[in-house]
């Protein structure tokens, strides 16, 4: 907290309201779903009633889990292993899904990794790890999304939208984030191929929209953040006075998927706590 906060006494509060069915009926992909900001995107979407498909490279123990727990909620969830950036692997799990599901209605690209090191040390294999997975792997989980939205075609009984996508990008597809070139290229490059696709596709009435989420905790940087100090700088960042949960963006993907976001297409949905209002720029810079 803040010293203000401090003084009014006040812990940030997390809400935790659930859109109980608003998905039914509907089957969700979830890339990179077994763990982080992922895991959250498919537990909020098993709640809403969609049966999920939770997508790993590794781990298989914490899919599997991941997809028994989206399971108590009466709907049905499996663990594919694919890697996105590579085509065949992609084709390979659209074909499981179709084969177990019948079709796809929403898809959630969320997979992402860093490998980071300042730019003039960067290698090539660094580089091309990143954009592979991060922008190729939307790309490619993207087109054949759309491939199989057009073919089942539209379904007004299950969603006013023939099919909806979700690209997980972040704050840094605007914000520079040195020794992080290839991650916040990625991020960048989500940024216009999201609303390339969502120009494409809306006469299909396919909308596509992107969720850049700000300071999320995750199990992978909880402990970067855990001393006093590190707390305060982070919260310099946040004019909203609390870390960010992965149910923040769960919520935001379920919003997205559903038809209360029906005319929303081509839209970033920044869930940052307010990182994008630049709060060094509060005292005039």
């Amino acid at each position: 907290m803040n010293e203000q906060s401090r003084e009014n006494g006040r812990e940030p509060v997390v809400p935790e309201h659930v859109l109980t069915d608003i998905l039914s009926g509907q089957t969700a992909l979830v890339t990179g779903a077994n763990s982080g900001i992922g895991k959250g995107v498919a537990l909020a979407l098993g709640a809403a009633g969609a049966n999920v498909v939770v997508n790993y490279v590794t781990d298989p123990d914490s899919a599997q889990e991941l997809a028994e727990k989206i399971s108590e909620n009466g709907v049905r969830a499996m663990a594919l292993k694919a890697d996105v950036s590579r085509e065949d692997e992609v084709g390979q799990m659209f074909s499981r899904i179709r084969k177990e599901f019948g079709t796809l209605h929403i898809l959630v690209n969320n997979a992402g990794i860093q490998d980071d090191a300042p730019f003039a040390d960067m290698s090539i294999e660094q580089w091309n790890k990143v954009i592979g997975v991060n922008l190729t792997g939307q790309f490619l989980c993207s087109r054949a999304a759309v491939r199989e939205f057009r073919r089942r075609g539209a379904e007004p009984e299950v969603s006013s939208a023939t099919g909806k996508i979700i690209c997980m990008s972040s704050v840094h597809q605007e914000i520079p984030w040195a020794g992080h070139v290839n991650y916040t290229a990625s991020k960048g490059g989500i940024l216009m191929m999201m609303k390339t696709i969502a120009q494409e596709v809306a006469a299909d009435r396919i909308r596509v929209n992107a969720i850049a989420p700000g300071a999320i905790r995750t199990p992978i940087n909880r402990q970067a953040w855990e001393s006093e100090d590190a707390y305060e700088r982070l919260m310099t960042k946040i004019p909203y006075d609390r870390i960010g949960e992965t149910r923040d963006v769960g919520r935001m993907a379920v919003w997205l998927a559903s038809d209360l976001s029906d005319y929303v297409t081509g839209a970033t949905m920044y869930v940052d706590g307010g990182m994008m209002l630049y709060p060094g720029f509060t005292t005039g810079g």
